[in-house]
C-alpha cells in the first residue's frame, strides 16, 4: 500500500483552485483525512456527480473518472453519482437558463451512464447511486433550512451569474437551487472527498460549506485544474458546443474525431487521456504530427473499444477519407415515403436529437446521396430510395423503403 504522502502526491496532481492558498488547505486536509481514516481502519468515501442532461458521456467526462480511479486503486470507496434530480434544472451556464427536463427524460438519458463509466472504473468496486434518492423526499421546509446557509451575494459572485448580470441576461430563481442540491449531495452521502472540474468550484465549495453548517465533517474538494479541449482545440469539450467525442460513438467515428483535433491540442490529450508525463509527451511529439495523432487515436479507441482492431480502424478511416470512400458496412434504415429527414437523423442515431439534427442541417453537415440537405423540413420520397444519408464525414446509413 502506498504511503499517505505518496497518495497525496498522486491525488492532488492536476488540481487547480484559482489560488495557491486554497490548494495548500485542501492538500493539508486530504493528508489529515487519510491519516484519520487509516487510524479508523476505513477507506475514504469519494464521489463525483454526472448529470444525464443528454444520453451520452464524452471523453471530457473521463478526466474526473480517472481521478476517481486513482482513489479506487488506493483502496478507497468510490461512488459514481448520477444526478437524476439535479439534471432537472441543470448547472447554470454563462449565457442562459437551461431548459427544464422531465424525470422521464432524465432517466431515459441515464440508462447507459453506469456502463459508460465502467470503461474507466472497476465495475466490482464502484457504487452507483442516483441523487433522486435523497433530493426528491425533501420538503419545502427542508429546502429553506438548506438555503439559509448561503447569501444572495455569494451566488451573484459566481462567474456564471456575474457574466449574465453584465450582459443583461435574466437569472431565474430556480437556478439558485442547483448549488444547494449539489451541496446536499455531499451532506446526504457524508463524503470525505468530492471531485469535479475547476469550473465547478463554486458548487464543490458549497457542499463543503453546507456540510460544516449541518454538523458533518467538511469534504475535501479535488478540483481538476485542466479541462480537455474539444475537437476545436480551444473550448472545453461540451456537447452543447458540438465539439465533443462521445463514449458511445463507434471506433471509426471516434478515431476520425481524434484525427480532427488541431495539432496543438495533442499534448493535453496525451496528458489527460493517456496519463503521459511531460518528458514522454515531448519525445512523442517529435514525430510527424499526422503519425503522432494516429497513434493517439489508436490508443484512445483501444481503451473505449477494446474489441476493436485499432490498425484496421485506421486503415478504414484512411481509405474513406483520403480516397473519399463510403464505408462498406453501413447499416440499412427503413423509412416510409415522405419521411422527414430531421426525424430520420434522430431515430437512426446519426444525431443525438432532433435539435441536433436541425443544427447539423443549418451548419451544412447533412448530405443525401452526396447532395447537401439545406431545408430543415426536407423529406425523403420513395422514388429517391435507396439513398445514403450522411452526417459529417463519419456517420452514414442507407435509407431503404420500409
Amino acid at each position: 500500500m502506498p504511503t499517505i504522502d505518496e497518495q497525496v502526491a498522486v491525488l492532488m496532481s492536476n488540481t487547480g483552485y484559482g489560488d495557491e492558498k486554497t490548494k495548500q488547505m485542501m492538500t493539508r486536509d486530504l493528508r489529515q483525512r487519510l491519516i484519520d481514516a487509516e487510524k479508523e481502519g476505513r477507506p475514504l468515501r469519494v464521489y463525483c456527480g454526472y448529470d444525464p442532461r443528454t444520453a451520452d458521456l464524452h471523453l471530457g467526462h473521463t478526466i474526473t473518472m480517472r481521478k476517481l480511479k486513482q482513489f479506487q486503486d488506493f483502496g478507497h470507496e468510490v461512488t459514481f453519482l448520477i444526478g437524476s434530480f439535479t439534471s432537472l434544472i441543470g448547472d447554470p451556464d454563462d449565457s442562459k437558463a437551461r431548459d427544464l427536463l422531465t424525470e422521464e427524460k432524465v432517466m431515459q438519458n441515464a440508462q447507459t451512464y453506469a456502463e459508460q463509466a465502467f470503461k474507466i472504473l472497476d465495475r466490482d468496486k464502484t457504487q452507483v447511486r442516483y441523487n433522486t434518492e435523497w433530493l426528491k423526499p425533501l420538503s419545502f421546509l427542508d429546502v429553506i433550512e438548506i438555503a439559509k446557509n448561503f447569501t444572495v451575494q455569494q451566488f451573484l459572485s459566481r462567474q456564471n451569474f456575474s457574466t449574465r448580470i453584465d450582459d443583461g441576461t435574466p437569472i431565474y430563481l430556480h437556478e439558485f437551487f442547483y448549488p444547494l442540491m449539489q451541496g446536499y449531495d455531499a451532506v446526504a452521502q457524508k463524503t470525505d472527498v468530492q471531485i469535479g472540474g475547476q469550473d465547478q468550484l463554486f458548487n464543490l465549495m458549497a457542499g463543503r460549506q453546507l456540510m460544516d453548517k449541518m454538523g458533518v465533517p467538511p469534504q475535501i474538494v479535488i478540483a481538476l485544474g485542466e479541462s480537455l479541449p474539444g475537437t476545436d482545440g480551444v473550448l472545453k469539450m461540451s456537447k452543447s458546443k458540438g465539439n465533443h467525442i462521445p463514449l458511445l460513438t463507434d471506433a471509426l467515428d471516434m478515431f476520425g474525431k481524434v484525427m480532427s483535433i488541431p495539432d496543438e491540442a495533442m499534448a493535453i490529450y496525451f496528458k489527460l487521456l493517456l496519463g503521459k508525463d511531460e518528458s514522454e509527451i515531448e519525445a512523442i511529439l517529435k514525430g510527424h504530427p499526422r503519425e503522432v495523432k494516429a497513434g493517439l487515436a489508436r490508443q484512445i479507441i483501444a481503451i473505449y473499444h477494446p474489441d476493436s482492431d485499432p490498425p484496421a480502424t485506421q486503415a478504414e478511416w484512411e481509405r474513406m477519407f483520403k480516397q473519399g470512400g463510403t464505408p462498406d458496412d453501413i447499416e440499412d434504415f427503413a423509412v416510409s415515403d415522405g419521411a422527414i429527414i430531421v426525424d430520420i437523423l434522430a431515430e437512426a442515431g446519426l444525431c443525438s436529437s432532433k435539435g441536433d439534427a436541425r443544427r447539423q442541417i443549418k451548419n451544412g453537415g447533412v448530405r443525401l446521396d452526396g447532395e447537401k440537405v439545406t431545408e430543415i423540413d426536407a423529406t425523403v420520397s420513395a422514388g429517391d430510395l435507396p439513398a445514403v444519408l450522411q452526417v459529417g464525414k463519419r456517420k452514414f446509413v442507407r435509407l431503404v423503403s420500409g
